[in-house]
């Protein structure tokens, strides 16, 4: 009590003393290192060093399919939702420097000029992936951000206001596979903004079983693609949950990662 009786004296009553004890504990506990560092900066920091610092992929997704695959050589790959032949592509990496080659399925068809030009190892075609062949579909688009398309206009709003909307030709995965004399698919790209669902219920995945698939699985259709695939008897790949938030990586039950 002598010393607060003190520092009253000094002109300081006890709501000023609460708020200096509290400031300077604040900024003592802001000097101090985190005792629980985020897992997800700490293990990407692995696959940076394995194999950045680059990518091409949007995120560090093209980090993530190398190491499974240990940089394996002449692979084959389905790419739905493939967009651009580099920006934010998955697959660019596994064609141009692992000599993979394989199918983009894209809607919008502006992009099959430099996939033709650049990827001479990938078929492009311009379909929208979904459960049922030859029909159409509405594709929303923003005309500066041709990253963003979509069936579902309110999703494409979030980024922005719709100003065109295409009618696009659907296929049915497996049907384009067949026609397409695929046997076997290596790797399965799935990036098609909430319509996953639906284009996996068009995919024989008991047929063509890939060794590895990278869906994204957003909130509002997460659970559905979790279903999916513990139907099919395909897992998690636990190695890579913490250090990529957006998608999922699955392979079949019992199957393990390549290695070197």
């Amino acid at each position: 009590m002598t010393t607060i009786k003190r520092l009253v004296t000094a002109r300081f009553d006890l709501w000023e003393i609460f708020l200096i004890v509290a400031v300077v504990g604040l900024a003592f506990w802001s000097l101090q290192p985190p005792s629980n560092p985020v897992q997800s900066e700490t293990e990407m920091d692995f696959f940076r060093e394995q194999y950045g610092p680059g990518h091409s992929s949007e995120r560090e997704e093209e980090w993530m399919i190398r190491d499974f695959f240990k940089d394996r050589r002449n692979g084959f790959f389905v790419d739905v939702g493939a967009n651009h032949y580099r920006l934010t592509s998955k697959t660019y990496y596994l064609e141009t420097s692992l000599g993979w080659s394989g199918l983009a399925i894209e809607p919008q068809q502006q992009f099959a000029a430099d996939y033709l030009k650049h990827r001479p190892r990938t078929k492009f075609f311009p379909f929208f992936v979904s459960d049922i062949s030859n029909e159409t579909a509405k594709l929303y688009v923003i005309g500066n951000s041709s990253t963003v398309a979509s069936s579902n206009r309110d999703f494409v709003s979030q980024f922005g206001d719709p100003d065109e909307v295409r009618t696009v030709s659907t296929v049915a995965l497996s049907d384009l596979l067949d026609r397409e004399a695929v046997k076997a698919v290596d790797f399965l790209s799935m990036d098609i903004e909430l319509n996953e669902p639906k284009a996996l219920q068009g995919f024989d995945i008991e047929r063509f079983k890939p060794a590895l698939v990278c869906i994204e699985g957003l909130l509002p259709v997460r659970q559905r693609i979790l279903d999916y695939f513990a139907e099919h008897h395909y897992v998690v790949v636990g190695k890579y949950v913490w250090v990529d938030r957006e998608n999922f990586y699955f392979m079949p039950l019992g199957s393990a990662p390549a290695t070197r």
